[in-house]
């Protein structure tokens, strides 16, 4: 029977449109307003520093201080990422108490508050409202990066839950290039359009308010944490068919009786729990890796070396579009592997690949003037890590922290995951250009010990889980620590000896 079932289930070509549709759904308000907030925002740099200055004018009959307008600007960008920070503290709360799609819906206020906000800031003179409305955008993202995976994970059948959850990248990526494309001077990038350009937040937040209640709440939610057997049996039904829910029954069923005495745990409960001492180390490892593993300065030097190349100042936002392209089809590519190749040889030869250029990234750099085709070669670098990281880390990640867990676990997991992330976006923020100034292109001397250890950290320590149950990942990660413990006994006993 068992064997039957495990040949059938390659042979599952397509999801079911409802699956599918439902992971749009989700993706549209959720994580692709992560991206969309995190590049539109640069576009408008001149024209808000201008406003700013008009309005402080207008306050003091005086233009403001360089050094003021610089902190107001970097107080406009940065707080995204503090909400951010509380959005990712409060997700996994609030995904148990309201359920997965519940709170995403409920996450849309935030997005429309915002959009309110930083269209109201001209209008009114008010570039304080700016600040809070960045802030109330992080808040969002913040919620959507926690949930969402939450979600597409909880919703997807065992065979192609690597490619459902690689929506959650995708959607990050679409996110970037639609505000990168709709920042351009023949979209909403002019001068008088720059309030409209920050308030489209609300747009994405519109679509998933109408689509977003057609579909069901996640499955496992309603079975393992409400015990709710028929709204359960009702939602795999609509998602997988009527053919595909008995085996996606019998999973859940499975993780439900693996699970005694079933209690969401608090994130402070998962460093005391022992059983999950390696998958916590591992997710901690992994995002914040993901955030310092050199992506960002590569994108620091990417106008720089766009003009050493000869790329006129007015075509760069051009070529920076040819960026978040390369990033989509790595992260749709990387969808596509998935389930064939696994996400073990995906990350690890991602980060592997990273690794190489970083080397090849500080000889182009150190010898820029030797040859006018160092530059070149320079951008192709350049590409080649933006590729590297698309089809590793940046798909991957997100989904590993939801299959190394369980149930009662996963919020709690995202919650620590998410909280690291932030931090570690924010602390690259405020280190990494002076990082820069202290040495210069051999920075990415750095990033290659980041990158080239953690490639080792998961070729040694984490398990495939391409086709695995979240019970079979479980039990491989208990398997890990038997092998750690009888190698500690053997060692006390010879020291006894």
């Amino acid at each position: 029977m068992n064997f039957d079932e495990n040949t059938a289930q390659p042979k599952r070509k397509l999801p079911n449109k409802s699956l599918v549709l439902a992971a749009c759904a989700a993706c549209i308000g959720g994580t692709f307003q992560y991206g969309y907030n995190v590049s539109v925002i640069n576009a408008p740099t001149l024209y808000v520093q201008n406003f700013i200055n008009q309005t402080w004018r207008e306050r003091h009959q005086t233009n403001i201080s360089l050094d003021a307008l610089t902190l107001l600007w970097s107080t406009i960008v940065s707080i995204f990422t503090l909400g951010g920070l509380v959005g990712v503290t409060v997700g996994g709360t609030l995904s148990m108490k309201l359920g997965r799609k519940g709170t995403l819906l409920a996450n849309n206020i935030f997005a429309l508050m915002a959009a309110l906000l930083m269209g109201l800031s001209f209008p009114t003179g008010f570039f304080e409202l700016l600040v809070v409305g960045r802030f109330f955008s992080g808040v969002n993202a913040g919620i959507g990066l926690c949930v969402q995976p939450l979600y597409l994970g909880e919703i997807a059948p065992t065979a192609i839950r690597g490619a459902m959850g690689m929506g959650t990248s995708i959607s990050i990526t679409v996110g970037i290039l639609s505000g990168q494309v709709i920042g351009l001077k023949e979209i909403l990038g002019k001068a008088e359009h720059w309030p409209i350009l920050l308030s489209t937040t609300c747009i994405p937040a519109f679509l998933q308010l109408v689509s977003l209640p057609w579909f069901p709440e996640s499955p496992r939610y309603l079975l393992i944490d409400k015990g709710d057997n028929k709204g359960c049996k009702k939602a795999l039904k609509q998602l997988h068919g009527s053919a595909g829910c008995d085996g996606e029954w019998d999973d859940i069923e499975k993780e439900r009786n693996n699970l005694v005495d079933f209690q969401a745990k608090k994130p402070w409960e998962l460093f005391a729990d022992r059983s999950v001492r390696w998958q916590l180390l591992t997710i901690v490892l992994l995002n914040a890796a993901q955030q310092l593993n050199g992506i960002n300065a590569i994108y620091f030097y990417a106008e720089y070396l766009f003009k050493q190349s000869g790329i006129a100042a007015d075509k760069i936002p051009y070529v920076t579009v040819g960026t978040g392209a390369c990033e989509c089809v790595t992260a749709l590519t990387c969808g596509l592997l998935i389930d064939r190749l696994g996400r073990k040889v995906l990350i690890t030869g991602g980060y592997a690949l990273m690794s190489i250029c970083c080397i090849l990234f500080t000889l182009t750099l150190s010898f820029q003037d030797a040859s006018p085709v160092v530059p070149y070669l320079s951008i192709a670098c350049l590409f080649a890590f933006i590729l590297s990281f698309g089809l590793g880390p940046g798909g991957v990640t997100n989904i590993l922290t939801t299959e190394l867990f369980t149930q009662n676990a996963r919020p709690a997991a995202y919650m620590i995951a998410g909280s690291l992330n932030w931090l570690s976006f924010f602390f690259v923020g405020l280190v990494f250009p002076f990082v820069v100034i202290g040495l210069q292109q051999y920075c990415f001397l750095v990033f290659l010990a980041v990158c080239s250890l953690t490639a080792m950290y998961i070729f040694f320590v984490i398990p495939e889980t391409k086709n695995k149950t979240f019970v079979e990942i479980q039990k491989d990660f208990k398997s890990l620590r038997h092998k750690k413990r009888p190698r500690m006994v053997t060692e006390q006993s010879r020291h006894c000896y």
